[in-house]
């Protein structure tokens, strides 16, 4: 009966020209956007307040009537902003909100679907950034959905109170809760906005990339999406290197934090205000923990053993990522290069800074740059497209952006070449987003990537239409898309240097490449 009342409801306002769905928690009505319909703020989980701070994500209430879904919901509770030159969002913890882009007219159009996780290192990060807006892929054919989740302590606070009160004997990871019931919220409800719920494919950037490897490696996450896209972020490099990524030791620095705002239990956290939980030592809870509920295992180990959740993936990295990212470029010289690099990253071992050549103070601002694109990124796309290439059964299509957009002389943006964050322009086709003097070849990339991106998630294979050929990426032909103009195909770029950090990161495991602890 209130089936048939929803469809009803759903023929009037469409009578009347108004958007309207039905959600298996009510109705919801968006708003038109030239071909697309667009719904902003549909809620996808109670909201995690009060006794329900770090907690797993609550159903949310079912309501009666029709919900208007006409404006974006306020970013989680985060401190800065995810990328340079962002407009800071409104805030608030009652964020576990998504947005849809579809240009379906009608329900069982089964169109793919592409779920963006934005990044932002999981301390902060937002879903309604214009930059993600879904419009420009949803005209090629993809319904795009966009949502929050949580950031900070907000998402990743692990505490033996949490742990002891968990039936699952856990805590950390709020956030990929978050991400999760985000899935089963598109797995319960996209058919009735045009999509198909059997091709979707999560998406991200940089945090939002790692937290794609974490959602292939979760037993949580099985059965919710069929591909996956990475962009710029992974997490496979030794557990020995990140200690506190284990529970026992992201609880002790848990204990740190609720000192440091000065509480002395749980009880005590969860009545403090949201902005009292930003202070303290707030910026070192941001990180993902090893667990028995979301993350048993570390991703390095759930594909080295094949049991990862085994879909299509597109991946890879920029070739110049550290650029946008490292402010104190001016201060790099030879004589301090390998103190400079032990006070930000720890002692390292000497044959990984011997792979970057420092003699003279040009040579360091270089060595600078590279060492952190493979520390951060190369390293962890390389891994990625030979794990799922050595134990996976699917196809992985590997690229490298190496394209360098007409940032403006004078902006924040000044001299980033194809850094961290370049290449989101052209996946979004959001050049016209920015007044800047973008070429018919930045024209060409962007309609190319866009349309690469959109292909892969109608199908698992990004070749199409007229674009450039796109080869898989196996060990016996490691061939990667290079994302330029011209787009053209070669090998995997920096070898010499990642195959250093790959005999390092073996030492410091024990085992040979590909093989689990």
């Amino acid at each position: 009966m209130r089936r048939a009342l929803y469809l009803l409801l759903s023929l009037v306002m469409a009578a009347c020209g108004a958007r309207a769905a039905v959600t298996d928690r009510g109705a919801v009505e968006g708003v038109r956007d030239g071909a697309l319909t667009v719904y902003k703020g549909i809620p996808f989980a109670a909201p995690p307040l009060g006794p329900l701070r770090w907690r797993e994500p609550r159903p949310v209430t079912p309501w009666g009537g029709v919900r208007a879904a006409k404006s974006f919901a306020p970013a989680c509770m985060q401190s800065g902003v995810s990328m340079p030159g962002e407009t800071p969002p409104a805030t608030s913890e009652d964020c576990l909100y998504l947005n849809v882009w579809t240009p379906a007219d009608r329900p069982d159009a089964r169109l793919p679907v592409i779920v963006w996780i934005y990044g932002g290192g999981f301390s902060n990060g937002s879903a309604s950034m214009p930059l993600y807006w879904g419009d420009r892929l949803a005209a090629k054919g993809a319904v795009v959905v966009t949502f929050g989740y949580r950031v900070g302590p907000f998402g990743f606070l692990a505490l033996p109170e949490l742990t002891a009160e968990s039936v699952r004997h856990s805590s950390g990871n709020y956030g990929f809760m978050d991400q999760i019931a985000a899935l089963g919220w598109v797995q319960r409800n996209i058919a009735r906005f045009g999509g198909d719920p059997a091709r979707v494919t999560i998406a991200g950037q940089s945090a939002g990339a790692a937290s794609v490897s974490i959602l292939m490696a979760s037993p949580s996450a099985k059965g919710l999406f069929a591909r996956a896209i990475a962009e710029s972020g992974g997490m496979f490099e030794p557990l020995q290197l990140a200690p506190n990524y284990l529970l026992v030791n992201a609880e002790r620095e848990g204990e740190a934090y609720m000192r440091s705002v000065g509480a002395k239990s749980l009880a005590g956290l969860r009545a403090l205000p949201a902005d009292a939980l930003l202070k303290g030592k707030a910026g070192e809870i941001s990180h993902a923990v090893v667990e028995p509920c979301v993350l048993p295992r570390s991703p390095y180990d759930v594909f080295a053993a094949g049991d990862e959740n085994d879909v299509p993936i597109l991946i890879g990295s920029n070739a110049d990522e550290a650029r946008s990212l490292i402010d104190d470029l001016d201060t790099v010289k030879a004589a301090s290069f390998e103190a400079g690099i032990a006070k930000r990253w720890g002692a390292l071992p000497p044959q990984l800074l011997a792979a970057y050549p420092h003699a003279t103070d040009a040579e360091a601002v270089r060595a600078r740059l590279d060492f952190e694109r493979d520390l951060r990124f190369g390293w962890d796309m390389w891994a990625w497209a030979r794990l799922a290439a050595m134990h996976g059964t699917q196809p992985v299509y590997y690229y490298h952006f190496s394209h360098a957009p007409p940032f403006p002389a004078g902006s924040v943006y000044a001299n980033w070449g194809p850094s961290h964050f370049a290449e989101l322009w052209y996946v979004f086709d959001h050049l016209d987003q920015e007044r800047w003097a973008w070429t018919a070849a930045d024209r060409r990339l962007a309609d190319a990537m866009s349309r690469y991106w959109v292909n892969f998630a109608r199908t698992g294979d990004p070749n199409g239409d007229v674009l450039p050929a796109w080869p898989r990426f196996t060990l016996d032909a490691p061939e990667v898309l290079d994302l330029d103009d011209p787009i053209h195909t070669g090998p995997v770029a920096d070898l010499r240097s990642l195959s250093v950090f790959d005999a390092t990161y073996s030492a410091v495991r024990g085992t040979p490449f590909g093989k689990g602890q």
